[in-house]
């Protein structure tokens, strides 16, 4: 286990490969430990990290640090202390919105940024999501499979305190993604066509995406498409991983191949 004390508090993360970097971030239900088979494709090209956040996994459970400032904030300090310059994201829910705060305050910093079922807004998050307790979660959104019940295994860590205060936090902040269109950066936006817990966003804000956005739909994918079907998911990050900088998101769906591997 890798850990780093960031002002005083510890952040568990874990690391592969060699390359560019690249940060894995985890959603409201597990910890880094869902990244593993990611994490290993993207590791032939790049020095793949996944964290846990504050109230997730290992890192420290502090009510203080659970916002999604705070938690954009252990990012910026994790980069810092680790040396890492520019880098891509890849976030799934929670970890999403975390990827997205810190792009808002510092959008030199991502080359690039993959959002995998992440709310546009609090009313797309369905209620059982915020009410319900973790091991209830688990049931509802992971398959009942040897490779889920893995990826899974630290669900039990998971303080309800950090999950409703970042849900708290969309909330309140309407304007969550304000701004972030006019920065430029290249954003993938990826959803599970089966996910029960997020909706996705309506076809008319879809087609209102600026051209560094796009959206694509995994059928046959729930709330974790990197678990529900690796190889769909990582053919996907892996050629979205590969576009040239700046590049947009939408010449993937001129790939033919690409399509024709993922049905």
């Amino acid at each position: 286990m890798s850990a780093i004390i960031l002002d005083g508090s510890m952040v568990h993360y874990e690391a592969l490969g060699r390359g560019r970097p690249i940060i894995f971030l985890h959603g409201w239900v597990g910890s880094w430990r869902y990244w593993i088979n990611a994490m290993q494709i993207a590791s032939t090209s790049f020095r793949a990290y996944a964290l846990d956040l504050f109230g997730f996994g290992d890192s420290t459970h502090d009510a203080l640090y659970y916002s999604l400032d705070k938690q954009a904030g252990l990012l910026k300090r994790f980069l810092e202390e680790m040396g890492i310059g520019k880098v891509a994201l890849v976030g799934h829910n929670l970890g999403a919105l975390v990827g997205f705060s810190y792009l808002k305050q510092w959008p030199q910093s991502v080359d690039r940024m993959m959002a995998i079922n992440c709310p546009v807004d609090y009313s797309s998050i369905n209620a059982r999501m915020r009410t319900a307790n973790i091991p209830e979660l688990v049931d509802w959104l992971a398959a009942r499979t040897p490779e889920a019940t893995s990826a899974l295994s630290d669900a039990s860590k998971v303080d309800l305190q950090a999950v409703s205060a970042s849900m708290a936090g969309l909330q309140s902040n309407g304007n969550m993604f304000a701004g972030i269109r006019d920065l430029g950066v290249p954003c993938l936006f990826v959803y599970g066509a089966n996910d029960p817990a997020v909706t996705m966003p309506s076809q008319d804000k879809i087609d209102a995406l600026p051209n560094h956005m796009h959206q694509i739909t995994l059928e046959g994918t729930g709330h974790f498409p990197m678990i529900d079907n690796p190889t769909q998911f990582n053919r996907l990050m892996t050629d979205f991983l590969a576009l040239d900088s700046g590049a947009s998101p939408r010449e993937l769906q001129l790939k033919e191949e690409w399509k024709r591997r993922v049905r």
